[in-house]
């Protein structure tokens, strides 16, 4: 491992700072007085993904397995889900409308399922649409394989792109020395599909024997964050790695990021993994963070709310318990600052048509980041 992957996490904060200010000085201001943490939906558990209705209410997934819908002050729980496997990492995970939502309904949601293969389970994306309180006309537009008894690494994001394509993650599975670097397996990967499951005539393993073709980049580890650039319309994500080395990438057609092969990581009892951190043919991370924050949930910030953050990432940390803020020039990250320190496990972050940034919190709910209006 490179020596720079052992600098304390508050001397990379520091430093960042130090070159931040020779960059763009508003980017100092006292960001945490400038919004409150409003409160939106309490008492969730495990408030995994948020969707956000045309008519105001707001799509929220339990992990247990539960959907909510919050609209007008109440709360009601979805029915006719699928059957969810819950284990470990796995339950109900991601939900995303579809771009024409308005004209067609189509509500997409990732999920552990037990269907198929093997005991276990594995992660499946669906869509449907809602009528009421209930899901209709469900639709399995993809099933990883085979299902593992093991509960780590289910991923798992949902993102469109411009084109109406789906993105969407599937971690490793617990299974980093075969699936990551196969494409004829499922986990470890970044997918891309249309919007009704055929697979893009144009995915990059369409013609290789057997190989999985929805794969559209490999060598992931556990990525819980994808998110559409504002400017570029290319696909970002982020995901955990193992004692170290979480990465932020930029996802590239057929390209492979390395897992478990080159990591800035080590494993969790302190022993290598590898002495590699980069190789010919293999993807660098954008950025990478060491120690681990253990993101989940990313958004890039357009709304004019929040001003000083514009086309900036904000990123949740599971292990320190904050929202990080990232700011970004020529594809490097140039600042980081902590934002609702101690606020709980952030398990989400996205910028609402509204314009308002909704946080998910373990434990607490759904809440807004409510700018206070200057004197």
């Amino acid at each position: 491992m490179k020596k720079s992957a052992l600098i304390p996490y508050f001397f990379v904060v520091m430093l960042s700072v130090s070159c931040a200010q020779s960059i763009d000085k508003r980017i100092n201001l006292p960001e945490k007085d400038l919004f409150t943490l409003e409160p939106v939906v309490e008492k969730i558990q495990n408030p995994w993904g948020m969707a956000f209705l045309p008519d105001g209410g707001i799509l929220v997934t339990e992990k247990s397995g539960k959907l909510l819908l919050f609209q007008a002050g109440k709360t009601t729980e979805i029915q006719n889900l699928p059957e969810i496997y819950v284990k470990g990492q796995g339950g109900l995970m991601d939900v995303e409308l579809h771009p024409n939502y308005k004209e067609n309904g189509w509500i997409y949601l990732s999920f552990a399922s037990n269907k198929g293969e093997g005991t276990g389970g594995n992660t499946a994306i669906m869509r449907a649409k809602l009528n009421g309180n209930r899901l209709v006309n469900n639709q399995l537009l993809y099933k990883g394989t085979p299902n593992t008894t093991k509960g780590q690494h289910f991923g798992s994001r949902l993102e469109f792109d411009n084109e109406g394509n789906l993105y969407f993650s599937i971690g490793d599975r617990a299974n980093r020395d075969v699936n990551p670097q196969d494409v004829t397996r499922d986990g470890g990967k970044i997918y891309r599909i249309k919007d009704d499951g055929r697979i893009p005539s144009d995915n990059p393993f369409v013609n290789q024997k057997g190989a999985k073709t929805a794969i559209f980049s490999y060598g992931h580890r556990n990525p819980q964050g994808l998110a559409k650039h504002p400017g570029t319309g290319k696909i970002w994500e982020h995901e955990h790695g193992p004692r170290g080395g979480d990465e932020i990438n930029i996802i590239q057609k057929g390209k492979n990021y390395g897992w478990p092969v080159i990591t800035y990581g080590i494993n969790y009892s302190g022993t290598k993994i590898t002495d590699e951190t980069s190789k010919p043919g293999m993807e660098q991370p954008l950025h990478q963070w060491t120690p681990s924050i253990a993101p989940c949930g990313m958004t890039f910030v357009t709304s004019k709310r929040y001003p000083e953050w514009k086309n900036n990432l904000l990123v949740g940390s599971l292990v320190f318990q904050y929202l990080e803020r990232l700011v970004i020039e020529n594809n490097k990250v140039v600042y980081r600052e902590k934002l609702l320190e101690n606020a709980g496990r952030l398990r989400n972050v996205k910028q609402a048509p509204d314009g308002y940034i909704y946080v998910g919190i373990e434990g607490k709910g759904i809440f807004r980041l409510e700018p206070k209006k200057k004197a």
